[in-house]
């Protein structure tokens, strides 16, 4: 193709966001000129099923479930006022619960402050704590944070590597929607068992993110771990970034970064505005 004409096709399918700096040239797709002319009416349908989908439309109809993620990115597009103040209200919990570890009000066993996380999660409960804690995270956080993400016993023993001697100091997230998951459950048992034979009292380290009334929430009321925090089964757990599961590790680990630094406020309000971005009509009519 001719530059002229590359540069004709650049200027008419390159599209650019100012307010959320983000773009996206498709100019250089092999797709004919009047591809969106011939997709338009299938694209309206798609377009019709997303806004169905963001209003609470049930996207799963073997377990009637909804699909709302979307509403963790931006509030208003929850479809009703119970479902919002859900949201808030756990925003708020691990807002001051972050609050309360970093000042020294929340404490371990032996009464000391926590310097350290260990997740235990795998699947989207490992890969989003991963990606806001590397994304966000600083040299000069509050805490810092590892991972169980798989039953790996050498993967076990290297994060015990690193804090088994600061156990006394380490928080442990526990994330599972459904509360049964098997990977997540053995390094449970192998991080009670290691606070055990350091004699410590799991309970004043431990905190559950899980659904409502499944094993895991049931194991950690019964033994009165120090928080539970909600994961709504209309969160899948790929795209649960937005929820509990991933908001801990930004609240907890690099909050210092967060009041101190614009950068995570323009991507904790992007994140919204990104849902409004569509492809305008212009490139498909």
């Amino acid at each position: 193709m001719a530059s002229s004409s590359l540069w004709q096709r650049f200027q008419q399918y390159f599209l650019r966001y100012d307010d959320v700096g983000f773009s996206i040239d498709i100019s250089r797709m092999k797709f004919p000129d009047d591809f969106f002319d011939k997709m338009a009416s299938k694209i309206d349908q798609a377009f019709a099923a997303m806004r169905d989908l963001e209003a609470g439309g049930i996207a799963n109809p073997d377990e009637k479930r909804m699909v709302g993620h979307y509403w963790l990115r931006n509030l208003k597009l929850a479809p009703n006022a119970e479902l919002r103040s859900e949201i808030e209200k756990t925003k708020a919990a691990i807002k001051k619960f972050a609050a309360n570890v970093h000042s020294g009000n929340i404490k371990g066993g032996r009464d000391e402050r926590f310097q350290h996380v260990l997740s235990i999660g795998i699947g989207g409960s490992a890969l989003g704590p991963q990606f806001i804690a590397d994304a966000l995270g600083t040299a000069t956080d509050p805490m810092d944070i590892y991972f169980f993400d798989n039953s790996d016993p050498d993967g076990f023993d290297r994060a015990f590597a690193k804090i088994d001697k600061d156990l006394a100091r380490t928080l442990v997230v526990v994330i599972s929607k459904s509360g049964g998951t098997k990977e997540t459950h053995n390094g449970l048992l192998e991080a009670e068992a290691r606070f055990k034979a350091a004699d410590l009292d799991f309970s004043k380290h431990a905190v559950a993110i899980t659904g409502a009334g499944s094993d895991l929430d049931k194991h950690a009321e019964k033994n009165d771990w120090l928080a539970r925090f909600p994961m709504w089964d209309w969160v899948g757990g790929r795209t649960s970034v937005m929820s509990a599961v991933a908001s801990y590790p930004w609240r907890w680990k690099v909050s210092t970064s967060i009041i101190s630094s614009r950068g995570p406020r323009r991507w904790t309000s992007g994140r919204g505005r990104m849902i409004f971005i569509k492809m305008p009509r212009c490139c498909w009519r």
